[in-house]
C-alpha cells in the first residue's frame, strides 16, 4: 500500500456522491448525480452532510496534535542495528514500520537540522543529499537482504550498483522520508538481488530507482 492510501469515509466522498439532481433554476446552483456513493433520498442527503459537517467540526476542533497517529514500529533502532552493520554518523534509517520476510520493508528516516551533513549542504538552504537518501534506501534494502529468508550475511554486504534513480523533490530538515524497498528478483547461487526502491515524503514521490545488492556467506 501507498503512504498516501488511506480508507474512504462516506464523508470524503460527498464531493463524489450521487446526490439528487436539483432542477438549474436561474441564480440558484445544480446539483448533478455522480457516480460513487448512492443516496437514496433528499433526507439521506441531509443527514449525511449533518453528520460529516459535525464530525468535521469535532476534528478541526481537536488540537492538532492529537490528530495525527504515529508510525507503527515494526522494528525498533536497537533491532535495526542488529541487522544493519551501519553506526553513526551513517546509519540513515531510524524506524521499521511495515516488513514482509524475504519480499519488502517499509522504513523512516526523521531528516533534522542536527544531521551532520547540513551544515555544508547547504548552509543556507539545508537539503538532503541525494546520494544519502540512496544511501538511505539501500540500508533499508539491507534490512530485507540480511534476513533468514533470503539468506543474507551481515559481514558480506555490499550495495552494488542502481539505475534509474530520479530524484522528483528536495528533501528539507524536518522532513519524514518514508522509503519502501521491494525485492523483485534474487539469484540465490550468486548473492544477488535486484531490489525497487522509492522513497516519499508525506504523499510525495521524491526519489525512485532500481538497485542492486550483493550479499553471501563469508
Amino acid at each position: 500500500m501507498e503512504p498516501a492510501a488511506m480508507a474512504r469515509s462516506p464523508c470524503s466522498a460527498i464531493s463524489q456522491a450521487s446526490l439528487p439532481s436539483v432542477p438549474l433554476v436561474r441564480g440558484r446552483f445544480s446539483i448533478r448525480p455522480l457516480r460513487g456513493l448512492a443516496l437514496a433520498s433528499p433526507a439521506a442527503a441531509r443527514r449525511l452532510v449533518t453528520r460529516c459537517t459535525v464530525g468535521d467540526k469535532a476534528e478541526a476542533e481537536k488540537p492538532i496534535e492529537k490528530r495525527f497517529p504515529p508510525f507503527p514500529t515494526v522494528m525498533d533502532i536497537n533491532q535495526i542495528r542488529d541487522i544493519l552493520p551501519h553506526r553513526f554518523p551513517f546509519l540513515l534509517v531510524d524506524r521499521v514500520i511495515d516488513y514482509k520476510p524475504g519480499e519488502y520493508a517499509v522504513a523512516i528516516k526523521n531528516v533534522t537540522i542536527n544531521d551532520n551533513f547540513f551544515p555544508g549542504h547547504f548552509p543556507e538552504r539545508p537539503i538532503m543529499p541525494g546520494v544519502l537518501m540512496v544511501e538511505a534506501m539501500a540500508q533499508v534494502g539491507g534490512i530485507v537482504m540480511l534476513q533468514p529468508e533470503v539468506g543474507g550475511s551481515r559481514e558480506n554486504f555490499f550495495f552494488a550498483g542502481i539505475d534509474k534513480v530520479r530524484f522528483r523533490k528536495p528533501v528539507i530538515a524536518g522532513d519524514t522520508l518514508i522509503m519502501r524497498m521491494t525485492l523483485i528478483k534474487l539469484q540465490k547461487r550468486f548473492g544477488i538481488a535486484k531490489m525497487e526502491g522509492k522513497a516519499y515524503v508525506g504523499a510525495d514521490l521524491v526519489c525512485e530507482g532500481e538497485f542492486l545488492m550483493a550479499t553471501g556467506s563469508e
